[in-house]
């Protein structure tokens, strides 16, 4: 069995605080999360993802590039994603999203999640960097 976690990253050509506001908007996440949300609704303080109702909690808007998320499935347990933005150089800046090993998981499932989970930051950095 491999790790218990694994880091991904991409370096995008424009300063963290272009990137995470962005990136911290959730109504954002189904132009370049694919693999989190196709769709994202807001009932009242709550965001809800995708078509089975999961709750999508973010933390709270900061000034440190904090992009964690939580993702509650109705009836299933709750993930955690950890995910920052930082200062990478003078106009430049690093996503970094650390990918857990949920309990059960083959090593098959977890590269999965890994490549979907890089192919998402990606997609990310082409985005905010074409609207630049």
């Amino acid at each position: 069995m491999t790790s218990a976690s694994r880091y991904l990253s991409e370096h995008i050509d424009l300063p963290a605080d272009r990137v995470y506001e962005f990136a911290a908007d959730p109504a954002n996440l189904p132009q370049w999360a694919s693999g989190l949300a196709t769709t994202v609704t807001k009932e009242g303080d709550r965001w809800l993802i995708g078509d089975d109702g999961a709750e999508l909690i973010f933390a709270p808007r900061n000034d440190h590039g904090v992009l964690d998320h939580w993702v509650r499935p109705p009836g299933g347990d709750e993930v955690y994603a950890p995910m920052r933005v930082i200062t990478a150089g003078k106009d430049t800046s690093e996503i970094m999203f650390t990918l857990l090993r949920l309990p059960g998981m083959t090593d098959e499932e977890f590269d999965r999640d890994a490549g979907l989970v890089q192919a998402d930051l990606t997609r990310l950095k082409e985005i905010v960097e074409n609207a630049a």
